[in-house]
């Protein structure tokens, strides 16, 4: 392989990697390079995007290499991931939020109890969006989490507090009107435009 092609090669694999990438791991994945070929590559790549305005830079870390935004683009990157936040949420963490909101403080078993499938995967995603937060342990075997909703949920959900969440009695008939309108999940509405949830 010519010099110039390993280089895109590196450069497409640690656009990619999601961890930091060894020469020793470009040597196993590219066949014939040499670790001198691969350091070089890295080095140029460094170079190219020290010498010509890049809103990223390579850093070496862990033993290995890495893409990486710049600093000065930092709040940029908080931005996006704020609104990443604002994302759609899917039926499964649309229920998980709605059983953490009502029953709260609650275990990660009760809330599979009632949704009758795990959700220890919707549970992590409403903590990575800031939507539940870890308000303790049980006293039960084990000590289990219990979860909670946050502020951002309030937010999130256009409520000002807990209290304007619906009865569970008007939650049939919320259901019961968007049933006998043809809508069987919450595709067609933004999530802070969900009824009763």
């Amino acid at each position: 392989m010519e010099r110039s092609e390993l280089k895109f090669v590196v450069e497409a694999m640690l656009f990619a990697a999601e961890s930091p990438l060894s020469v020793g791991d470009v040597m196993e994945l590219v066949d014939g390079v040499t670790r001198e070929d691969v350091e070089e590559a890295v080095a140029e790549l460094s170079r190219e995007y020290d010498t010509v305005p890049h809103a990223f830079k390579l850093i070496h870390v862990a033993g290995g290499h890495q893409m990486c935004t710049r600093e000065e683009y930092s709040f940029w990157l908080d931005r996006l991931k704020h609104a990443k936040r604002k994302a759609r949420l899917s039926r499964a963490a649309l229920e998980t939020a709605a059983i953490v909101a009502y029953k709260q403080p609650v275990t990660k078993l009760e809330v599979e109890n009632i949704r009758g499938v795990d959700s220890g995967a919707t549970l992590h995603t409403l903590l990575e969006r800031d939507l539940a937060t870890i308000r303790g342990r049980g006293k039960g075997p084990g000590r289990p989490l219990l979860y909670g909703t946050t502020r951002q949920f309030l937010v999130h959900f256009g409520l000002n507090e807990l209290d304007e969440l619906p009865k569970l009695s008007e939650l049939k008939e919320i259901l019961d009107e968007r049933e006998a309108a043809g809508v069987e999940d919450d595709g067609g509405l933004p999530p802070e435009q969900v009824p009763g949830v």
